[in-house]
């Protein structure tokens, strides 16, 4: 009789349970990530606000990053690092955050414009990756509904009669709201006193407080809708579908346009799968019904650039700033 010797008795069971063991690792190791990016997000986003709490771009990207953690699975935490006209809390990023996506900003036009005014410490085509244009801000000149001007007429024969008596404010010497008002002013031939603000809330304390005649920036519909504040004149190229009534620059003989795009940045070098993961989440985000409706409630103009058209609108904007700002002569001294 043949004997089974030992080794035989256990190597055909031993084989079988090292192939489906085998094959149970394959398909482990399949399901796992090839990358950190494919992984991505494992933990919070940081989305850095440039300006103070409770303004139209604290409700708008409150709103969105609601949206947009659903689609990633992990919180997206708004935090306000108002300063220098937004582009402080941008530059901080560029100086010191990883590239891994859990840290990225909201820009606005300064910092575009401002390389072209003063000494900055970034450079912004070359550190920051442009993810996501967003939307253009609806810009009005806002008074206070009791206010002595019932149009823009009267308010710049008033500024011709009292030089530099009228205090506007804007947020940030340099910013979209003070270059559309100096070049209002030179255009009517008027000299008005700019007061500079960190955000579009504390504009609006202080416009209703009678600490300033006017504000020059977005955000004013819900006090036009209550009764507090009046529109001289809107900056976009139509009439605001909410406010058929209230004329533009354009249609007031002066020839200033003001949308002042915004979206999203991270530091350079980011991983373009982890850059096209966010991209994503916050597109998908645009379209949710419940920022739609902040969107609406607030006046602002969806203008959606993906990755690419957004990296390549900016360097044509910093190029028409760099003009616009020799020919103001506007810097941040």
């Amino acid at each position: 009789m043949h004997r089974i010797t030992r080794h035989q008795r256990f190597s055909k069971p031993l084989g079988r349970r090292l192939l489906l063991a085998l094959a149970s690792v394959g398909t482990l190791l399949a399901a796992v990530p090839t990358s950190a990016a494919d992984a991505f997000p494992l933990r919070p986003i940081t989305l850095i606000l440039p300006f103070p709490a409770g303004g139209v771009s604290d409700v708008q990207l409150r709103a969105l990053a609601a949206s947009a953690s659903k689609d990633l699975g992990q919180p997206i935490v708004v935090v306000n690092r108002p300063g220098n006209g937004g582009t402080l809390a941008p530059a901080a990023m560029a100086r010191s955050a990883a590239p891994d996506g859990y840290t990225i900003a909201l820009a606005v036009p300064t910092l575009l414009r401002y390389p072209h005014l003063g000494r900055v410490s970034y450079d912004p085509l070359q550190d920051f990756t442009y993810l996501i244009g967003l939307s253009g801000y609806s810009f009005g000149i806002v008074v206070r509904d009791d206010a002595p001007w019932k149009s823009l007429k009267d308010m710049l024969d008033d500024a011709r009669a009292r030089p530099g008596a009228i205090a506007y404010a804007a947020i940030g010497r340099g910013s979209s709201g003070h270059v559309a008002m100096e070049r209002l002013a030179r255009a009517a031939g008027v000299r008005l006193n700019f007061v500079p603000f960190k955000g579009t809330g504390e504009e609006a304390n202080a416009l209703l407080g009678g600490h300033i005649a006017m504000y020059s920036d977005p955000g004013w519909g819900a006090m036009l809708e209550s009764g507090k504040v009046r529109v001289l004149a809107t900056m976009g190229e139509a009439r605001l579908k909410r406010w058929p009534r209230i004329p533009t620059l354009k249609e007031s003989g002066y020839d200033i346009v003001v949308t002042s795009a915004i979206g999203l940045i991270g530091p350079r070098g980011m991983d373009r799968a982890v850059a096209a993961r966010l991209h994503d989440a916050f597109r998908k985000a645009m379209e949710d019904p419940a920022y739609v409706r902040v969107m609406e409630q607030n006046d602002q103009v969806p203008e959606y650039l993906d990755s690419e058209a957004y990296t390549q609108s900016a360097a044509r904007e910093f190029e028409r700033e760099k003009a616009a700002m020799r020919e103001l002569g506007i810097t941040l001294e």
